[in-house]
């Protein structure tokens, strides 16, 4: 039998049904609703072979709500950790028995690794994101003014924080759902940090002046994951002077991406930050292990 290109939750009724077909036991896998799109066994994958290490990367579906139930029967089957995306990273967080600063600040988590004495969480989103930009746009963090759209999910609100410890000057926050932008600029301003949190709803009259005011415009939604997806900006809020990212890869051009390029500004999609926060997990897994030239020749167009 072929192995599967995406497992279900019921594939994890026991170690025979999941490996049936496979010469390696799955032992990492990512998690999310959808996930078909999910380029992490790709890179992961080509880590663990070139490194020598006996076991499989798979994808695997779980629908919300079952998030706990597939934790539990990945940790019976002896598997070392998982990546998980959206929509389970704060039930992920909730799950963990412990969890590392970054994600213990946000309650979501992206990485986890099971143990015998339980399981650790780690979020892994932000440093990405830091090494991402250093390496696409020459830039650190520091002292730039920062827009972030989608702030209210996992991936935005993990953003935010990192772009507070990492001292932007100003960071404007916009999402479709006011409440979650209260509960986050609470969050980010305890204790008070020097820089200037901005929140905003996208249908805000002064959504384009605080753009164009800014350095760095990030999409940090999953508007842009669907072909027939508008751009999560309109082409007033974009200057030849920006530098835009979208932290999605997949496709690899977002309606964001064209509407910038167009303008003549600086663009990068979220393959950098893929790669770089994968390398980060895997070292939660593997310390000691350097997988990045491994991941980077695997994701090579």
């Amino acid at each position: 039998m072929p192995i599967k290109d995406t497992y279900r939750i019921t594939d994890l009724d026991s170690r025979s049904k999941l490996d049936d077909g496979a010469d390696k036991p799955a032992r990492l896998a990512v998690i999310g609703w959808p996930v078909a799109h999910s380029a992490s066994p790709q890179m992961h994958q080509a880590a663990l072979d070139a490194l020598g290490m006996d076991m499989r990367y798979i994808r695997l579906e779980v629908p919300e709500g079952q998030t706990a139930e597939a934790f539990e029967r990945m940790h019976k089957l002896d598997f070392v950790g998982c990546n998980i995306t959206v929509p389970h990273k704060f039930a992920a967080g909730a799950y963990c028995d412990e969890l590392g600063a970054c994600a213990k600040l946000l309650g979501s988590a992206n990485t986890i690794r099971f143990g015998k004495s339980g399981s650790m969480g780690f979020n892994t989103d932000g440093m990405g994101f830091v090494n991402s930009v250093r390496e696409k746009f020459g830039a650190e963090l520091s002292g730039l003014s920062v827009v972030i759209a989608g702030a209210g999910g996992g991936a935005g609100q993990a953003l935010a924080a990192q772009c507070i410890e990492s001292g932007v000057k100003r960071l404007v926050l916009v999402n479709r759902s006011q409440g979650k932008l209260t509960q986050l600029v609470e969050h980010l301003s305890q204790p008070e940090p020097d820089t200037v949190i901005i929140a905003l709803g996208f249908d805000s009259p002064d959504l384009a002046r605080h753009c164009l005011e800014s350095q760095l415009i990030v999409n940090a939604s999953s508007v842009g994951l669907k072909t027939d997806d508008p751009s999560i900006l309109p082409a007033e809020c974009i200057k030849a002077e920006h530098w835009v990212y979208d932290a999605i890869y997949k496709p690899p051009q977002t309606p964001l991406l064209k509407l910038a390029q167009q303008a003549g500004a600086k663009t990068t999609n979220g393959l950098p930050m893929l790669i770089h926060q994968g390398v980060i997990s895997f070292k939660h897994w593997f310390p000691g292990a350097e997988p990045l030239p491994y991941m980077r020749q695997a994701m090579q167009p």
